[in-house]
């Protein structure tokens, strides 16, 4: 039996009918990115952070009637930068992409956002404009990484506070498995928890030591971290509403893409199993702090069975897992925030 391998791109866009696009302010340390999927069959969403920000996900529902879309936008700037979906619903609408009514096709545009307004400028998102233009761009080649697009102002390994953080980004990758079948993923890593590559161990970003080039060890870390900094982990009875900003500034975005043919249900499945690859990456995951979130593609070229889900959620997992490390080590510092590779340099 054959290894795994990548696909040629490495990226979603490996998977037939998947586009990407993105719109990058490096000025403002803001972003927007597009995933285009005119042509899938079925999407599913999972939300497992407690802290989400999003836009027509309910519409993915497997009690609900569409349980498709068309693009799905992951947008800097908060809740702010939910408003860049309009955009890329305008460009939809003049391609005649959309569900259809009586009167006019209408787009299904799920969105979902980081908060990034602690190291650009706070008043700066992705509106209409950026959405449209990052639609605009949106193609099957290569997919720029690191600090592009939506994780242009991604941040990591905040348990002690942004001081001690790193940089974030975005990555992607795509594995091909037996009888055709390709799973791709894209993340926006703008985690609260520290980075490990599973594969290994090795810890590959943490909050910064007192010395340049130390980590943190997480033991440590949570030692650290007291009432007054979040009392959102230290007393879990706390009312958010008076937890620390910092709290609650965290989310990992994560598209998955695969061309099986499956039912909704089972592509829920999948979009569970994107969680699996990010919580070995990330730790802590999925806190009350942050939004992480995962939407899953189905483009239906190639017949699946029941038993191919074991399969197709494991390639899922795996390409989480790399899209992640590719965002971190991809991703380029700031002035007040250095890349993880730009504190600790790989040895020569």
């Amino acid at each position: 039996m054959s290894a795994w391998q990548p696909g040629p791109r490495n990226a979603i866009t490996d998977v037939p009918g998947i586009r990407v696009g993105h719109y990058t302010d490096r000025r403002a340390a803001t972003g927007c990115t597009v995933i285009l999927c005119p042509t899938a069959q079925a999407a599913a969403v999972d939300a497992r952070g407690g802290a989400p920000g999003t836009r027509e996900t309910d519409v993915l529902g497997l009690a609900n009637l569409v349980r498709t879309c068309h693009a799905i936008l992951f947008a800097g700037g908060s809740a702010f930068g939910l408003a860049a979906a309009e955009g890329v619903m305008r460009w939809c609408s003049e391609h005649g992409i959309g569900v259809p009514t009586t009167k006019r096709p209408v787009p299904i545009v799920p969105a979902a956002v980081i908060y990034d307004l602690t190291i650009g400028d706070p008043y700066a998102f992705p509106g209409a404009h950026e959405g449209y233009l990052a639609a605009v761009r949106a193609r099957r080649g290569t997919v720029a990484e690191g600090s592009t697009g939506a994780g242009t102002g991604a941040t990591i390994a905040k348990l002690l506070g942004p001081e001690r953080a790193l940089k974030g980004g975005l990555g992607t990758a795509s594995l091909t498995g037996p009888r055709g079948f390709i799973v791709g993923a894209l993340v926006v890593t703008n985690a609260l928890g520290s980075i490990y590559d599973p594969a290994t161990g090795e810890c590959l970003a943490a909050p910064r030591g007192d010395r340049p080039g130390e980590f943190l060890t997480l033991p440590d870390t949570l030692a650290r971290r007291t009432v007054a900094m979040d009392p959102l982990l230290a007393a879990p009875t706390q009312d958010p509403r008076t937890a620390p900003p910092s709290a609650l500034e965290n989310t990992t975005l994560m598209c998955i893409a695969t061309n099986a043919r499956l039912a909704p249900e089972d592509l829920q499945r999948l979009a569970i199993h994107a969680h699996d690859g990010f919580a070995r990456c990330v730790v802590p995951a999925h806190t009350r702090g942050d939004g992480d979130i995962a939407f899953a593609l189905s483009t239906g070229e190639c017949p699946a069975t029941g038993d191919d889900l074991y399969l197709l959620g494991t390639l899922t997992s795996a390409v989480v897992e790399t899209a992640i490390l590719r965002a971190i080590r991809l991703a380029r510092g700031t002035k007040q925030v250095p890349a993880a590779n730009e504190w600790r340099p790989a040895p020569a």
